[in-house]
């Protein structure tokens, strides 16, 4: 299993300019042979393991989760980690970081046409048959659940675009008791009609992707009208009691006239709004004129509000936690160009065909669909074929050297923190 075989990714016509590759299964033979990253204990009869079958028929919503409970920090949502050398091994990497976070897309279908994220007419979305069944989601997530995740994130394309999404929140919750957090991140078109469905079936946190304050700039960058669904949306996250995090991928000449716009909207929100630093990567170079640092926004936040003060991070956030003094929301930079957090990182992604990505900005992929689908996969196989991934992870993503991702991917990506 540890020889993984190595391919390139071929999605349609805009496929020809990605030099992505992916590490896949070269057929049913190479899952049975030895499996030497598997400890003894790895093929024990404790391991807690659901099939399609029983999680399709095993669903039951939970009660509507306590709003205390979303107000949780990072720090106490990922405070629980397994003891076992078995689980460790699986979801460890050769740098000692254990990956306790998974993120899931859904779909890559969005009903926004973002300008910097993908042109007015949409993009080739991959066939039907070759993405993830539900029953295969819910397969792949209690095996991570049951190897040490504790927290699942359901990102898209837009999440909410899916019509079973909240029975897929509700079979999350009811059949993974370890599990202590499921969220979504959302463009937050959708919240009023399903974020009260979705809180009963057990959803505990909530990102909602929001670029602008202002209506006609958001009419104009997602091509779409939707930004007073979008606040009511995130009004009603408040008034349910969650504290949504509101996602900002700043640019120059596009949004960072409105970073201190964004500060006032946690005066009277209970709020957590995160710039998030973007680079586009063009051609072959990075784009140095489009990106805004983190410590532009906090000079300019500074400016304005003398006392804006740091407030304490959890050991796995992304985010670096500020707020004004008397503010009920409070403020957070992603900055992932300027100042790195690869050294804490603890997050997998899972992608909508079913490929297992341990780095947001690397260019390989390993089918975890592809295994799943193979006559006579176990799930030993499927853990040391995810075991070989997670341990490959490379120490820190390569910064302005690193992959050959087009801006509206890169972009994409990025706003789904």
């Amino acid at each position: 299993m540890h020889r993984l075989m190595v391919r390139g990714v071929v999605r349609g016509a805009a496929a020809s300019i990605d030099s992505s590759s992916r590490w896949v299964l070269p057929g049913p033979k190479l899952l049975h042979t030895a499996r030497p990253c598997l400890s003894d204990a790895g093929s024990n009869g404790d391991r807690r393991t659901q099939s399609p079958e029983t999680s399709a028929s095993s669903a039951a919503a939970p009660s509507t989760v306590d709003s205390a409970d979303k107000n949780k920090s990072n720090s106490e949502r990922e405070r629980s980690q397994p003891t076992t050398a078995a689980t460790a091994s699986t979801l460890s990497d050769s740098f000692g970081r254990f990956h306790s976070y998974l993120r899931i897309s859904l779909t890559e279908r969005c009903n926004l046409r973002c300008k910097y994220c993908m042109p007015a007419d949409g993009v080739q979305l991959t066939q039907k048959q070759q993405l993830l069944t539900s029953a295969e989601v819910l397969q792949l997530a209690s095996l991570f659940v049951a190897e040490g995740v504790r927290k699942i994130r359901l990102t898209g394309g837009e999440p909410t675009v899916r019509k079973d999404l909240t029975e897929i929140v509700a079979q999350l919750k009811a059949t993974n008791p370890l599990l202590e957090s499921v969220g979504i991140t959302t463009n937050g078109l959708m919240l009023t009609r399903q974020l009260v469905g979705l809180q009963r079936a057990g959803l505990d946190a909530l990102n909602v992707s929001l670029d602008t304050l202002r209506a006609a700039r958001y009419e104009q960058i997602t091509r779409r009208k939707g930004w007073d669904r979008v606040m009511a949306g995130i009004d009603l996250a408040i008034q349910l009691g969650y504290r949504p995090k509101v996602n900002c991928v700043l640019m120059k000449g596009f949004n960072e006239d409105e970073i201190c716009d964004f500060v006032e909207l946690t005066r009277d929100r209970n709020v957590d709004v995160r710039f998030i630093e973007y680079m586009p990567f063009t051609g072959n170079r990075w784009d140095t004129d489009k990106m805004v640092p983190y410590r532009a926004m906090l000079e300019t936040i500074r400016a304005r509000y003398p006392a804006f003060e740091a407030l304490p991070n959890g050991p796995n956030d992304t985010s670096k936690a500020y707020r004004v003094p008397g503010y009920r929301g409070q403020m957070g930079f992603i900055t992932s160009m300027t100042e790195h957090f690869c050294g804490s990182c603890n997050r997998l992604r899972i992608t909508a065909d079913g490929n297992l990505k341990v780095c947001l900005f690397g260019n390989t992929e390993v089918s975890l669909r592809d295994a799943l689908r193979s006559p006579g996969c176990s799930e030993d196989d499927l853990r040391c074929l995810i075991s070989a991934a997670v341990k490959r992870k490379k120490k820190q993503h390569a910064g302005k050297g690193c992959g050959t991702r087009t801006r509206g991917e890169r972009g994409r990506k990025l706003h789904r923190q």
